[in-house]
């Protein structure tokens, strides 16, 4: 298992976004820190609040073969990933499927409770109407 944390500025708030990548399948979790925060604040913050991240759903990624990399270029791409701001498209793609997915099931159950009001409603009219002709 590989896990990645990105921590960028994304007006007007600082967000972090976890990236957990197991057995080729990618898995994202998004996280709004509010002010930037302080490294010791976000390893506290991972150290108390891992295992309750709501992670994405698996989305199926290639995943190349890790050999034995030089010490100097390991750093040297370290340096270039914290350079880099944002983070990368298949962890965006992941959180943009899960947000349709949410979505998708927000709107859903918003049917339906309207649906359920619309039938008590036209119910309480039916039992008004009958209540009425009863009374001629």
């Amino acid at each position: 298992m590989n896990i990645k944390l990105t921590v960028f500025f994304d007006d007007p708030f600082w967000v972090g976004v976890f990236e957990r990548l197991d057995e080729g399948l990618l898995e994202t979790s998004r996280v709004v820190f509010g002010a930037e925060p302080k490294d010791y604040e976000v390893y506290a913050f991972i150290l108390e609040n891992y295992y309750r991240l709501r992670f994405s759903r698996p989305v199926k990624v290639e995943v190349q073969s890790e050999k034995r990399i030089n010490p100097k270029r390991l750093q040297r791409k370290v340096r270039k990933e914290t350079l880099s701001v944002g983070i990368g498209t298949k962890a965006q793609q992941a959180i943009k499927l899960e947000q349709e997915a949410r979505k998708m099931e927000n709107k859903k159950a918003l049917k339906e409770k309207r649906e359920k009001i619309e039938k008590l409603k036209f119910e309480k009219k039916q039992e008004k109407k009958k209540e009425k002709k009863k009374g001629h």
